[in-house]
């Protein structure tokens, strides 16, 4: 079939899983373009040179940690109309003699707009929709609820009536909608191929380098091992070890860490539990996606969630790691096998113009607990 598949340009984490689906569906035959932005799309043009189109994306505008709601509201109306236009115009572009029969979206809307505008199937596949088509099974409180309430209208808004919505995951949820499954998270091939081992250190990831006491923070536990990566430095204090960014060395430190200190972002925290690794879990303000990744770390024992780094929560994070080990013995994935199982199968259900039934939920078929 002939895809176009839509990548949002924030962040790195949807290109790096959009990566390894893309090169699935090539790898099984079928023509795909893909649409981004940013350094999303850097990155997947130089993976798949020749069939990524740059386009104009979505930003998020920051005050401090937290995400500015007001400002992001005000940048989008801003610029919205002049990035629709561009985006279309592109879209002609790349039209030239490729006529997609189907959309795939990683949460990137300027993809499904084209896709109504041409009334193409479109497919879903990103982890943001859990929080709008699955019950959740933690308490929010109310300091989270308006950050709820605003998460879940953005995610009922981005891709409404789509054909299908492939949720990605790795804790389990009652589904609230039809036409979604569930699927454990989108590994890709770095990760697949690690062996986890139990070193000394623990890995620490730092994505806004605002918190500048850290380094003195981690320091008051001189009997841990700490590498730091975020700064984008190569120092050594005492026993904080701080890295230079390198992925290899970044998945080397991963596999062979006892316990990972993170904000609340999907993928690290995917792969720390794919690679059955504790978490310690400080998800970033005002982004309740972040928070229900990190709550959900706790709820499953796999770790804890708190609202800061400090001396004494990583103390309680640490003394409690055989724990979280053994909570974390019980995941299995087989890799991204589920994923790539049902999207085929839809896939082909779509080009012999196949409607699945949408009788009730679908049950996730994935082994976690």
């Amino acid at each position: 079939m002939k895809i176009l598949y839509g990548v949002p340009g924030e962040g790195l984490g949807h290109a790096t899983r959009s990566k390894v689906v893309i090169g699935h569906l090539l790898a099984q035959g079928h023509e795909v373009r893909v649409v981004s932005s940013s350094r999303a799309y850097t990155m997947l043009a130089a993976a798949f040179p020749g069939r990524v189109h740059e386009i104009r994306g979505f930003h998020l505008a920051y005050n401090g940690l937290a995400v500015s709601k007001l400002r992001t509201a005000v940048l989008t109306l801003r610029t919205a109309p002049e990035d629709l236009r561009v985006n279309f115009a592109r879209y002609r572009e790349l039209l030239g003699g490729f006529e997609p029969e189907v959309v795939v979206s990683d949460f990137e809307s300027f993809s499904y707009l084209f896709a109504k505008l041409r009334r193409l199937p479109i497919v879903s596949i990103d982890n943001m929709q859990i929080i709008s088509r699955a019950r959740l099974n933690v308490a929010v409180p109310k300091a989270e609820r308006e950050n709820h309430q605003l998460a879940k209208a953005i995610v009922r808004a981005k891709l409404p009536h789509s054909r299908h919505y492939f949720v990605t995951t790795f804790f389990n949820l009652e589904l609230a909608k039809q036409r979604t499954t569930l699927v454990p998270p989108i590994i890709r091939p770095e990760i697949l191929a690690a062996a986890p081992t139990n070193g000394r250190h623990v890995l620490v990831y730092q994505s806004a380098t605002t918190q500048q006491n850290l380094v003195p923070l981690l320091q008051q536990l001189p009997d841990q091992e700490f590498r730091v990566y975020g700064f984008n430095k190569q120092e050594t204090h005492g026993n904080v070890q701080l890295c230079a960014f390198s992925e290899a060395g970044f998945i080397a430190d991963l596999a062979s860490a006892r316990a990972v200190v993170t904000n609340g972002g999907f993928s690290l925290i995917s792969e720390a539990v794919f690679l059955h690794k504790p978490i310690c879990a400080i998800p970033i303000p005002a982004q309740f996606e972040q928070w229900l990744n990190a709550a959900e770390v706790q709820q499953m024992g796999y770790g804890r969630h708190f609202e800061a780094i400090t001396a004494d929560n990583l103390r309680a994070f640490l003394y409690s790691l055989r724990n979280f080990e053994a909570a974390l013995a019980g995941y299995r994935q087989e890799g991204n096998a589920v994923l790539f199982a049902g999207l085929d199968a839809l896939l082909k259900d779509i080009s012999t113009d196949y409607l699945p039934s949408e009788a009730a939920p679908q049950e996730d078929s994935w082994g976690g607990e």
